[in-house]
């Protein structure tokens, strides 16, 4: 169940990574993580929305706070409109990269989340899907 609506932001440029890694840890904060959470759910949307701009060309996330039960969370969807990934469970392995970086976003973030969902066509787009629980 959701607490409420998402906050979608844009990852256009350099600074909108910046302003996003802001705004999830004000929401984290928000939601009453420690510090190792916040700083686990940070760098995974700091690597997702890297990879959002580079790979993908731009796009957005929406972030949301969201509860079952007593557990409180925070999850992050980060889509674009984007080549896509032939080969998710390739992208998926450390030391992937189809471009400069070292290859480990895609499965850094996924360590980092306590969920993780990618969706992915190419021509189409991606949309990556992380949660972390308190």
């Amino acid at each position: 169940m959701s607490a409420s609506r998402p906050l979608v932001l844009p990852l256009r440029a350099s600074e909108d990574v910046v302003r996003m890694r802001q705004v999830v840890r004000e929401q984290s904060v928000a939601v009453g993580f420690g510090l190792v959470d916040q700083t686990k759910i940070v760098t995974a949307a700091s690597e997702l929305a890297r990879n959002t701009l580079i790979y993908g060309g731009g796009g957005e996330v929406a972030l949301e706070p969201v509860s079952e039960g007593v557990r409180k969370g925070l999850r992050l969807v980060f889509s674009d409109r984007g080549p896509g990934i032939a080969n998710i469970e390739a992208a998926l392995k450390d030391g992937y990269t189809t471009g400069n970086g070292l290859g480990l976003g895609l499965g850094g973030a996924k360590r980092l989340s306590n969920e993780f969902r990618i969706d992915s066509r190419p021509g189409e787009g991606t949309r990556v899907t992380i949660a972390r629980w308190k």
